[in-house]
Order: structure tokens, then C-alpha cells, then sequence
């Protein structure tokens, strides 16, 4: 039988037989866990603030000083402000010399480069008057809100090319008022749709409104003479013989109580009559 030779070393045993091939048994490596370090989700980068509103003043300084900030892991409210020479917003934390620096905006407008991180955090983070007096511009919620905005316009006038006449005079005669009844039917298109594009939330709003066609035929029926409104706009009558309809709840509109009386099982009768009569 063929004698083995061992030899070991610190990283792996070496085994050789006669007329056979060398095998290498490789060591064994024990991976232990570390742990990463935290990582500042701050995104390093140029920052542009404005001031609330349509008003760009050439300038206007905001507050740096003798502001408080409540912080919740601590418990209790911190000062906080903004000094050039400081690593940190908070005076409990700051050392030496606290040179405080204004904080103006140009045109409705301030600039701040990523290598001013502590002014960026005191703004975007820190100061109470962040989205009341001025706001951060970020350009991806700008583009999410415009994304938003724009495909709430695109279903408001899908919905207003499909929209029937009865149901956009209907519409109409909210924004419009009784200058619906003189307009042609594309007049009325036209302007259907510059509203969809012009307020596409409140055009949607009142296509989902059952009250609104309901409160349309009740205007229509009243200029057509079908019915009529008292002087004190508490009752509604026939037009044709005066007999008493309803009366008005004391301080709703009128059309609104009427679109709401048409639901009922007495107004569900008044308003069939009233449509057969108006088409």
C-alpha cells in the first residue's frame, strides 16, 4: 500500500499519494456581521426657497434669531438659529462665538448652495415659518402635483366632450347663472369646455352632483313659467293655477331645496310632469 505524506500549513493541509493527483483542501471562512454605519438621509444639494404667494418683494428678511423648534425624542422646546459660524441650528449645541447672519430673500426668492447645509436644515427642517411665510422648491413633488393636476384636466374634458346638452347646460348654470338659457349650443360647448380646463376639479365635482341637473330643470321650469317662485322665495306654486307646491326650509336656497323636494315621493311626480313639459 502506497505511504501518504501530510503536511499542514496555517491555511491549508496538502495531501500527496503516490501516482495519484494533489488535492488542496481549501480553509474555511467565517464571515461575522458588521454593522454598517447609518447614513444621513440629508440629499446634498442646491436648494432655492420662496416666499408664499404672488408677492415678490425686492427684499425681505426673515426671523434667524429667537426661534423655537419642539423636539420630541427630547421633550421640550429648543432654541434654534442661524449663525455662519456655528455647525448646528441649536444654541444648546453650539461653542464659542455665535456670529447670527440675516436671512434675506431677493425677489421672492433665496438661494441656498449645498455647502451651506445647516442654513438648508434651519429652513427646510427647523423654522415655523416653513410653508406659511415662504416654502422649499423641490422639483419632484412639483412634478408629482403637475402630473396630478394635469391628468385631473385631461379627465374633466374627456368628460365635458361627452357631456349631453341637458347635463352641460346643467353645469353651466352653476358658473354661468340664467345667461345659459341665451347661449346656442356651441356657445355652451365652448365654454364647457374652457371651464373642464379652467377648474377641472369643481367640473367633476358637479358632474358627480345629482342635485345639480335636478336643481337645473327646477330654474328652467320656473323662467319657462311651469312653476313659479314667490316674491319672498319661501314657496313654489304651478304656474298654472297657483296651487301650492312646497315651501322653502328657512335658510336654504331656494333651487337647492327644490332639487332636493324633486327626490321625494310627492316631488318625484312634480318633476316628471315638468320634464315631460320642458322637452
Amino acid at each position: 500500500m502506497a505511504k501518504k505524506q501530510t503536511r499542514s500549513t496555517n491555511t491549508r493541509k496538502v495531501v500527496v499519494e503516490q501516482n495519484q493527483e494533489m488535492v488542496l483542501e481549501e480553509p474555511v471562512v467565517v464571515k461575522t456581521k458588521t454593522q454598517k454605519p447609518k447614513k444621513d438621509d440629508w440629499e446634498i444639494t442646491d436648494r432655492v426657497y420662496y416666499l408664499m404667494g404672488n408677492k415678490k418683494p425686492i427684499s425681505r428678511m426673515i426671523k434667524s434669531a429667537n426661534l423655537y423648534w419642539f423636539d420630541e425624542e427630547k421633550g421640550y422646546e429648543r432654541e434654534i438659529k442661524y449663525c455662519e459660524n456655528q455647525k448646528t441650528p441649536f444654541v444648546d449645541e453650539m461653542k464659542g462665538d455665535q456670529r447670527l447672519s440675516h436671512i434675506v430673500f431677493r425677489n421672492g426668492a433665496f438661494y441656498v448652495e449645498k455647502t451651506k447645509t445647516v442654513l438648508q436644515k434651519f429652513l427646510s427642517l427647523y423654522h415655523p415659518e416653513n410653508g406659511s411665510l415662504f416654502y422649499e422648491f423641490e422639483p419632484v413633488k412639483e412634478a408629482v402635483n403637475e402630473i396630478e393636476r394635469l391628468e385631473l384636466e385631461a379627465d374633466a374634458i374627456l368628460a365635458a366632450r361627452n357631456m349631453d346638452i341637458d347635463m352641460a347646460e346643467a353645469v353651466m348654470r352653476v358658473e354661468l347663472g340664467s345667461k345659459v338659457s341665451e347661449m346656442s349650443s356651441k356657445e355652451l360647448k365652448r365654454d364647457l369646455l374652457l371651464f373642464a380646463r379652467n377648474n377641472p376639479d369643481l367640473l367633476l365635482e358637479l358632474i358627480n352632483d345629482d342635485n345639480v341637473q335636478l336643481r337645473n330643470y327646477g330654474i328652467k321650469a320656473t323662467e319657462l313659467g311651469i312653476i313659479k317662485l314667490s316674491n319672498d322665495q319661501r314657496t313654489f306654486k304651478w304656474g298654472s293655477n297657483d296651487r301650492k307646491l312646497m315651501t322653502v326650509p328657512f335658510d336654504e336656497h331656494p333651487y337647492s331645496a327644490l332639487a332636493a323636494w324633486f327626490k321625494t315621493d310627492e316631488g318625484m311626480e312634480i318633476y316628471s310632469n315638468i320634464e315631460k313639459q320642458i322637452k
